[in-house]
Formats: structure tokens, C-alpha cells, sequence
């Protein structure tokens, strides 16, 4: 099976956007919760928004370079494994790879450097628009990836000349049918991100003793926030399952494991997939739950495996997948509720929600490469759902070339992984009195 140099080019190229995708997912939602310290050191003066600001923004500035650097080999990806992805589709491709440049990237650039070190050089008032500009940079930065990714997943928009895909109307591919559900569902889980690694970091120095007062304010921060965004994101979730049971029927059926079309259709909480036999083992079922949560009716349809013939994604993944990203988010709620009502009234929580917290610091990261997984493999055995399939466009590579070229980058990510965790915590032990004693300048308004 390993031999298979499609299969080893899929997951060469799963490795490398698993790896990418680690790092936008914090700095999206970083950069907003930075600009929020700035915006209430502004507001009250209080120095203690000022020195959690100084601690988050050096990991604002570790995760925005990991994600520039893993980001450029996506590019050569494109280029040696897929080229016949951007010889058919990079006239839509290639323009949103290029706009998400010309306009997020470059505006990130020119600010980055005023943000990271401009703050006792320029006003408060331009480091805070500074901060801002940054802020919406990786938001317009999402903006352009998923749009090109929800069209691969709903394309729309084209039409095709000689096999080559060409535009009809670019607001049509922009805002393709399943973009504002997935460009929304990805900013919130990058929040929440965010808001666990804040929290669990805090929680963990809290535990190891050198924490200080504004440990406890960014502690507060991220759990308010999760408690917050986790039901606004079963909210959005639902509306997402809704567009794909529409659009994208197989990948639905396989996240539920669903073999035959059916009203009423179960909820399977766990069992085993068997593609061989076409059916699942060991299944635990809540009847009619998978009818009532895509349909939202307890005898709506639900379209099975069966009706697309070989036409659908593997299911095993999908299904499992799909149930880790459940069974993490169900946690986060849990415990975000939890500790935010520990939390109340400025109250500190006990060592226990801390243990949890701390163990969770890194959970937005399970729940993101999850939800991706579904909706990468979900989209199999289609590059582009309905036009373009991956077999048609990879690499005339040998499996001994792709697999040494994969083997490469696994040792690399994992060496890089554990380079950035290692310095999150070098961090993280650093007593908090440090920030205390260092000198704080007065605003320097414009």
C-alpha cells in the first residue's frame, strides 16, 4: 500500500499542511487577542495589560514565523507533486494565491515590524493601529485560503475549455456556496486556539509558581473567551453541516458511516467502519439522531455511502476524525464553563480546573487538524468536487522519490515541533516579576 506513489504524495502533502496549518491557527486569533491588551493598556494604563502584552506578542512572533516558513513549502508542493492541479485550475488558483499576497501578506508585512518592535519608538496610537493592521492581515489572509479551498470543496463560478478550467465570474468563485460557513467555522476555531494555548500557558505557570497578577487577567481572558465562542461555534457547525449535507452528501455519509440512504438515519457514537462488507461493526447508535442533527427533523432523509458507488472518501478517517473533533470540543466547553464559573467575580481556581487547563493548553490544535481531516479527506477522491480528480493531476514521481522526499520533511517537522513547544516553554518559565521590573514608557501620543 505504502508503495503507492499517489498515496504517498497525499500524504506527503497532508504532512505538510498539517504541519502549516498549526501555526495560522494561533496567530489568526494571537493577533486579535494582542490587539486587545494594547486596546485596554491604552484604556486604563494599567501595567499589567502592557506586560501580558510583551510576553504574547515574542509567541505571536515565533508562530507568525513558523507559519511563513512552513507556508512557502505549500507553494513548491504545488509545483512538484500536483502539477496538473495548477496547469487545470491555476487560473482560479492562482490569482487567489496571489491576491492573498498581494493584499493580507504585504499588509502584515509592512506593519509586523512596527508591532513587534516599534512600541517605545513610534506613538501609542500608531503602535495600537499598528497591532490592528496586523490583526486584520491574518484575518484577510484566511479570507483568501479558504475561499480557494471552499471552492475546491464547492466550485462555482467556471466553466471548462479544453480541460482547462476557466472563470466566469469571480464573485461566484470567491463566495462560492460553502465559503462564509467555512471562513467563519475557521476564525472561531483559531480564537479558540488561541484562547486555550492563553489559558493553558497561564494555568501551567500559575502551577509551576511564577505567575503574577496579569498571568491571572490572561488566564481570564481565554477562558471568557471559549466559554463564549464554543456554543457560538456549535452554532456555526451546525449551519456548516447543513451546507455540506447539500452540497457535499458523500462526505457527509461518510462522517456518520452511513451505508444506505434512510430516513430516521441513527447517530453511530462509535463502531467500525468496513468498507470490504459495507457495513459497521461494534455500532452504538442513537436512533434518528443523525436524521434530526443534519435534517433537523427526526425522519428526514440522510443520504448513505451506497448511492455514490466508488465515488466517496475513505470512511474510517472521515468518521473517526469527525468524532475526535467532537469529543474535543465537547471538552473545551466542559471545562471553559467550568473554570470560567471558578473564575467569577476575580476569583482564582483551584488546582484542579489549572491541571485541566494546562493539559488542554494545545486541544485547539487536535480539534483544528480534526475538522481538516474531515474536510480534506471528505473531499476524496476529488482535487476539485465533481471536475478534477486527484489521480489525474499528481506527479509522475517514483514511490522511492516521494518517500524519501516525505521521510525528510517528517523528520524536519517533528525536530521544528519540538523546537517551538521547547521554546514556548522556555518562555512560559520565565517569572513573571521579570515583566514587572522592567520599565514601562509613558504613551507617546501622535
Amino acid at each position: 500500500m505504502f508503495a503507492d506513489p499517489l498515496l504517498l504524495a497525499r500524504i506527503q502533502f497532508a504532512a505538510n499542511i498539517s504541519f502549516h496549518i498549526l501555526f495560522p491557527a494561533i496567530t489568526i486569533g494571537l493577533a486579535w487577542v494582542l490587539f486587545y491588551f494594547r486596546w485596554r493598556y491604552s484604556r486604563s494604563g494599567e501595567q499589567q495589560w502592557e506586560h501580558a502584552y510583551t510576553f504574547w506578542v515574542k509567541v505571536f512572533a515565533l508562530s507568525f514565523a513558523m507559519g511563513v516558513v512552513s507556508g512557502l513549502t505549500m507553494s513548491f508542493q504545488f509545483g512538484t507533486n500536483w502539477p496538473g492541479f495548477m496547469e487545470r485550475a491555476g487560473n482560479i488558483a492562482g490569482p487567489l494565491l496571489g491576491y492573498e499576497v498581494l493584499t493580507a501578506f504585504f499588509l502584515e508585512a509592512s506593519f509586523l515590524g512596527i508591532m513587534l518592535f516599534g512600541k517605545d519608538r513610534v506613538s501609542n496610537r500608531m503602535h495600537l493601529t499598528s497591532t490592528f493592521l496586523v490583526a486584520f492581515g491574518t484575518t484577510l489572509s484566511a479570507f483568501w485560503i479558504l475561499s480557494l479551498n471552499s471552492w475546491m470543496q464547492t466550485p462555482a463560478g467556471h466553466r471548462i475549455e479544453d480541460g482547462i478550467i476557466m472563470v466566469e465570474s469571480w464573485w461566484e468563485v470567491i463566495f462560492n456556496p460553502s465559503f462564509p460557513y467555512r471562513f467563519l467555522h475557521m476564525l472561531v476555531a483559531s480564537f479558540l486556539t488561541s484562547a486555550f494555548l492563553i489559558a493553558g500557558v497561564s494555568a501551567w505557570r500559575a502551577r509551576r509558581g511564577v505567575d503574577g497578577p496579569g498571568t491571572w487577567r490572561v488566564m481570564r481572558t481565554g477562558v471568557t473567551m471559549a466559554a463564549w465562542l464554543i456554543p457560538l461555534q456549535i452554532f456555526l457547525g451546525d449551519l456548516h453541516g447543513l451546507n455540506t449535507l447539500e452540497h457535499q452528501p458523500a462526505k457527509v455519509a461518510a462522517m456518520e458511516a452511513l451505508w444506505e440512504t434512510r430516513r430516521g438515519a441513527p447517530f453511530l457514537v462509535a463502531g467500525l467502519p468496513d468498507e470490504d462488507s459495507r457495513s459497521n461493526r461494534f455500532a452504538l447508535e442513537v436512533p434518528k439522531a443523525a436524521s434530526l442533527i443534519l435534517t433537523h427533523e427526526p425522519d428526514g432523509e440522510v443520504r448513505g455511502l451506497n448511492d455514490f458507488g466508488a465515488d466517496h472518501p475513505p470512511v474510517a478517517m472521515v468518521f473517526w476524525s469527525f468524532r475526535v473533533m467532537l469529543g474535543i470540543g465537547v471538552l473545551m466547553l466542559l471545562v471553559s464553563w467550568y473554570a470560567a464559573w471558578q473564575l467569577r467575580g476575580g476569583r482564582r481556581c483551584g488546582p484542579g480546573v489549572l491541571r485541566a487547563l494546562a493539559w488542554m493548553t494545545f486541544s485547539g490544535w487536535v480539534a483544528v487538524l480534526a475538522g481538516w481531516y474531515v474536510t480534506e479527506i471528505g473531499r476524496q477522491p476529488w482535487i476539485v468536487s465533481g471536475v478534477l480528480r486527484v489521480a489525474d493531476v499528481v506527479a509522475d514521481h517514483s514511490a522511492g522519490t516521494v518517500g524519501s522526499t516525505l521521510a525528510g520533511y517528517l523528520l524536519l517537522y517533528v525536530f521544528l515541533l519540538a523546537s517551538y513547544i521547547g521554546a514556548l516553554r522556555q518562555l512560559a518559565l520565565k517569572p513573571a516579576r521579570s515583566l514587572e521590573n522592567a520599565p514601562v514608557l509613558p504613551f507617546k501620543e501622535a
